[in-house]
């Protein structure tokens, strides 16, 4: 039986990562910063990924580790920069430390983001194209992509990215979705009508969890994935389109509102992915269309 450790297991994309592993049959041991886990049923321990020697409860005989802890944010990162660095980029790079110290092997998956790209209308990003990053979320994840490739490069510390754009959905009790899809369910529960900046034809690729999930454990299952990054799929669809999908669920309208000067200045444009290189790999299928988990969703 393969050992996978999951560190940030209580975040989403953590907690919907241990079950699917779970289900794969692989060992798994999870770690958060919060008191209780979220998976009670799974062997669970606190970590704080800025203390180093926190790190060394962890089983350097792991196949695969997973690490999804971090802080997320956009305009928030200016005013708590430095919490933003030590938990984006100082976590990552204890991690690192320990491998090197404890001898540990397990490839490293790391999820990244559509926010280091240079958006590009009416084109799909591939792996390599042009990168602009506008938040210290966006600087910390690129940098943190950099540091895999550089501790590969100097100790073969192995790794696996995965670029993801607009996760949605939830298989857990309690909650409903994620960032852009949780937004436009929240106005349209609590405010009655959901509000979208200028004319809502921005694109983005709209990722189900569970196909996250899929799509991951599929890619790290080949050894020709390691130290290799790869966009994450889903259906490519506008703002509007979401929001309109959302709002027909619930009987609420769509309204157009002004860019706030600051979120224009942050704004990336369209990012839509080209994810061939990862179906090329695994063959993946995507199971979830976001019409299709709403009708499902009560």
């Amino acid at each position: 039986m393969q050992k996978a450790i999951v560190i940030g297991s209580n975040g989403y994309l953590g907690r919907h990562l241990a079950d699917y592993l779970q289900q794969q049959n692989f060992a798994t041991a999870l770690y958060d910063l919060q008191k209780k886990s979220l998976l009670p049923e799974q062997p669970y321990a606190r970590l704080d990924i800025t203390q180093a020697a926190d790190f060394d409860q962890l089983d350097a005989t792991a196949d695969y580790l997973f690490f999804m802890a971090g802080r997320t944010g956009t305009n928030v990162g200016f005013d708590q920069h430095q919490d933003f660095v030590r938990a984006n980029e100082t976590g990552l790079l204890n991690l690192l430390q320990w491998m090197r110290k404890s001898g540990c092997r397990a490839r490293i998956i790391y999820p990244s983001t559509r926010l280091i790209y240079k958006g590009v209308k009416d084109y799909a990003l591939k792996e390599s194209d042009a990168k602009e990053t506008k938040t210290i979320y966006a600087v910390n994840k690129l940098a943190a992509e950099n540091l895999l490739w550089m501790y590969h490069n100097a100790f073969e510390i192995n790794y696996t990215i995965f670029r993801i754009c607009v996760p949605y959905g939830n298989v857990f009790g309690g909650g409903f979705s994620y960032g852009t899809i949780g937004f436009f369910i929240t106005q349209a529960q609590q405010q009655g009508a959901i509000t979208l900046f200028g004319d809502g034809s921005i694109r983005r690729t709209f990722s189900h969890v569970s196909d996250i999930a899929a799509a991951m454990v599929a890619t790290i299952s080949q050894p020709k994935t390691k130290n290799k990054i790869y966009n994450i799929g889903g259906e490519n669809l506008s703002l509007l389109q979401a929001a309109q999908l959302v709002a027909d669920k619930f009987g609420v309208k769509v309204k157009f509102v002004d860019w706030p000067e600051l979120a224009l200045r942050l704004e990336s444009g369209d990012t839509v992915f080209d994810d061939s290189k990862l179906r090329k790999a695994t063959g993946y299928t995507y199971r979830h269309t976001l019409a299709g988990w709403l009708s499902s969703w009560e």
